[in-house]
């Protein structure tokens, strides 16, 4: 039976009268039913959440659903639905809360399975930040689960609802040793009945995420107390056992989250929200709808162009010997162009029909492509260096001279009469020959360090025609918003993109006179992903060297005094390096991030006729200072990973040698 047909709506809708009316249920649960409904006297939508008539009745569950209201009204954050107002009519219990249009992560986990590592990890930052900020106000959730994060629609916001069994920092004691929540999900010391803190929700803020990454729990039994002995005892299997691909610094994030010891968890979300948006920084870990499409359906590529010409030809040739007399040679040219131009257009909106039914747009594909072009520069580079080599000069200077003579040798051809000499012909031909030979051979190499393949294609997409191929895949179609989170950008791809677009847009006496911006540019972006990666490296040695201490203090007990003297020392100047090359490295990715900000604002000021060419200059070669700087760092910071090295043969000695 319909909602707005059943005697229960039908009898909520007549206490409401006037005040709000219902449109359908949204959903229910232990504590309420919710309605999706209209606030009469603003005219706004709004979710409305009632206590069951038979539970309103029980004094007790009408206090603590009145103090779920209450509690989750202080809390004032984008990432927390906000409660509008709380209302008791007649033997009803209500509050009014803002509607989100959208869907649970419960929901998204279970109908279209584990999500990828970027959305996943972009979830759990927002819901992170938020719980960072209910914990500043005294409030604890105790009950983070997917069913209680809303995703909304379009924007792919997460928001923490149902704040039911909170409690509030001035509760009784004996209030906080109640055990309530939802048992998957609940730490080991909520299910021990104990007092607990932050560091609850962050425990149960680990198993969503490790819930969300694998469509499992770290913990299952067949009753509810099986489930809390597991938390309360057994180690949880690590992210990266049971669900594959996940980034090793995100599985290690979620694997923190987890542990038993509360101090050994996060000091604080705000921590945990950092440590994530490190992993949705990770521009490598695009969503796999745009991978595809970059790597697989942004061309047919020369081998399945070339054979479809061939087919194409064929059928063409088909087509004009079975055509009535006549119209033979309409129908097999009508045939080539029509299959030169609606096959390969229907194929492309078909391709980008699906991308967009993904909820991916023409924004999202050029940042992939950029992606990927940025990290073809990087692998070319390493493999190729990063200008051309020798080989690659040679090839392109016999080309040229390949094709100049081949020019001569044609303008020489044409000036005599008749069919000219044998000699001069063979010259032409084999000039020709060789310079096309060699220009094959530059092109080839010079596609392998820059990828020119890419770089067009992802030209095409983003040009006027790109954008009308848009339209016309996405006419008709509902786009299904399947990210969860919007394709994130690190902060500088998303400021060197916008510094590229302000650049693109300047008069071209300006762009010639800035003509090395987008090297610089590139240079920094390249830059900071290094720093990113550097720091990731350090976060991962760090414990590690801290985890060797034990060993270091056996070899007093297996060494000489002074052998054993030295080998500590030098262990505790190998941590003080390595933290300290961490400190400089984030110094330095603060720096390129600023100097890239530094070159969008000067655009912007010769956009709007406030800046001059002398400021951009300026700030182009302050930009290249930070490169310069960046570049000695790494340098500097490889004569650390070398102690690293030599360390390691000691630490191997010390536990041969310790008891």
């Amino acid at each position: 039976m319909r909602d707005e047909r059943s005697a229960e709506f039908m009898r909520l809708q007549e206490a409401l009268a006037g005040r709000y009316s219902l449109e359908r249920e949204l959903g229910r649960g232990g504590m309420g039913i919710v309605y999706l409904a209209r606030e009469v006297s603003l005219d706004r939508p709004v979710a409305l959440k009632i206590l069951p008539p038979e539970l309103a009745a029980q004094p007790a569950a009408r206090e603590r659903f009145l103090h779920e209201a209450r509690t989750a009204a202080r809390l004032s954050h984008p990432n927390i639905v906000p409660i509008f107002a709380v209302d008791e009519v007649d033997e009803l219990v209500l509050f009014a809360m803002a509607y989100i249009d959208g869907e649970t992560l419960g929901q998204r986990i279970r109908s279209r399975g584990p999500r990828p590592p970027s959305e996943a990890a972009g979830i759990l930052r927002q819901v992170a930040w938020a719980l960072a900020y209910a914990h500043a106000q005294g409030v604890i959730h105790r009950d983070v689960k997917p069913d209680n994060i809303l995703l909304e629609s379009g924007s792919g916001r997460a928001l923490v609802a149902d704040f039911g069994i909170a409690s509030v920092a001035e509760t009784t004691e004996a209030s906080g040793r109640q055990v309530s929540g939802t048992a998957e999900f609940m730490s080991p010391e909520q299910a021990k009945g104990e007092p607990i803190g932050p560091a609850s929700d962050t425990y149960s803020l680990g198993v969503v995420g490790f819930y969300a990454l694998s469509g499992v729990f770290p913990f299952q039994g067949s009753t509810t107390a099986a489930i809390l002995a597991k938390h309360i005892s057994e180690a949880p299997p690590t992210v990266a056992s049971v669900a594959q691909g996940v980034p090793s610094k995100l599985a290690r994030t979620i694997d923190r989250c987890l542990a038993k010891d509360p101090a050994q968890r996060f000091t604080n979300d705000e921590e945990l929200a950092e440590a994530l948006g490190q992993v949705v920084d990770e521009r490598r870990d695009l969503p796999v709808p745009l991978r595809v499409f970059v790597k697989r359906h942004g061309g047919m590529g020369s081998g399945g162009a070339i054979l479809y010409l061939l087919v194409l030809a064929m059928i063409s040739g088909i087509a004009s010997d079975i055509a009535p007399l006549g119209l033979g040679t309409i129908a097999g040219w009508g045939t080539f162009i029509a299959g030169l131009t609606v096959v390969p257009v229907a194929i492309v909106v078909k391709r980008l029909r699906r991308l967009l039914a993904c909820g991916y747009g023409q924004d999202e594909l050029a940042v992939a492509f950029k992606a990927e072009i940025d990290r073809s520069r990087e692998e070319g580079a390493f493999e190729y260096g990063h200008g051309p080599s020798l080989y690659e000069r040679i090839v392109r200077a016999v080309s040229v001279a390949g094709f100049s003579v081949a020019a001569l040798s044609a303008i020489a051809l044409a000036a005599i009469p008749g069919f000219g000499p044998y000699g001069l012909w063979a010259a032409f031909g084999f000039s020709l020959t060789t310079g096309l030979g060699a220009g094959i051979l530059a092109m080839i190499r010079l596609q392998r360090r820059r990828d020119i393949n890419s770089q067009l294609r992802s030209w095409f997409w983003k040009s006027p025609l790109g954008r009308w191929f848009f339209r016309i895949a996405a006419a008709g179609l509902k786009r299904i918003p399947d990210t969860g989170s919007p394709t994130y950008r690190p902060t500088e791809m998303a400021i060197g993109m916008e510094a590229d677009r302000l650049f693109d847009e300047l008069p071209r006496a300006l762009r010639r006179a800035f003509s090395d911006l987008p090297e610089v540019v590139r240079k920094l972006e390249v830059d900071a992903r290094k720093m990113r990666q550097r720091i990731e490296e350090l976060d991962t040695i760090l414990p590690q060297i801290r985890s060797d201490r034990p060993q270091s203090r056996a070899l007093r007990a297996a060494l000489p005094p002074a052998g054993a003297g030295n080998v500590v020392e030098q262990h505790g100047k190998l941590e003080e390096d390595l933290r300290g090359a961490r400190d400089a490295t984030q110094q330095r990715l603060a720096d390129a991030v600023a100097a890239l900000e530094t070159i969008r604002l000067s655009l912007l000021r010769m956009h709007a006729g406030t800046g001059s060419v002398e400021s951009v200059t300026g700030d182009l070669a302050a930009a290249r200072d930070v490169a310069d700087d960046i570049d000695r760092l790494l340098d500097a910071q490889q004569e650390v990973d070398t102690l690293l090295k030599e360390e390691q043969p000691r630490g191997r000695l010390a536990e041969h040698n310790s008891p």
